[in-house]
């Protein structure tokens, strides 16, 4: 099967997780059935300029991040770092995270979140 790009589903949350701004999500897939079950989310993120996704913990799943582009700061469980295009940012079960755009720079990412049970 093939999602061509047009096909892909775009989603505009406003304050996602408590944060700031509206973030783009564009949905890879349609339910948790492509992916066999085993997660709920594959899409890219984008973060315009003053743009984030709030704090949040992850109980039962694990979320990866693959950074596209741009600059982010990236909260790991409550200590920021910074985060740029090529880097991967994992959230496993029990932890918690958050990222945000500080800069001028569109910030676009790969999302993934995968059931852990």
């Amino acid at each position: 099967m093939i999602r061509k790009k047009d096909e892909c589903k775009k989603d505009f949350k406003e304050h996602m997780r408590d944060g700031k701004g509206t973030v783009e999500i564009t949905n890879f897939i349609t339910g948790a059935e492509e992916l066999c079950g085993k997660g709920r989310l594959f899409s890219r993120i984008t973060l315009k300029s003053g743009c984030s996704i709030g704090f949040h913990m992850h109980e039962k799943e694990s979320e990866l991040f693959y950074i596209l582009s741009g600059t982010a700061e990236y909260n790991d469980n409550g200590e920021i770092k910074t985060v740029t295009a090529g880097d991967v940012t994992i959230c496993p079960p029990g932890t918690g995270h958050g990222i945000e755009n500080c800069s001028d720079e569109t910030v676009e990412l790969v999302a993934l979140i995968v059931y852990a049970e």
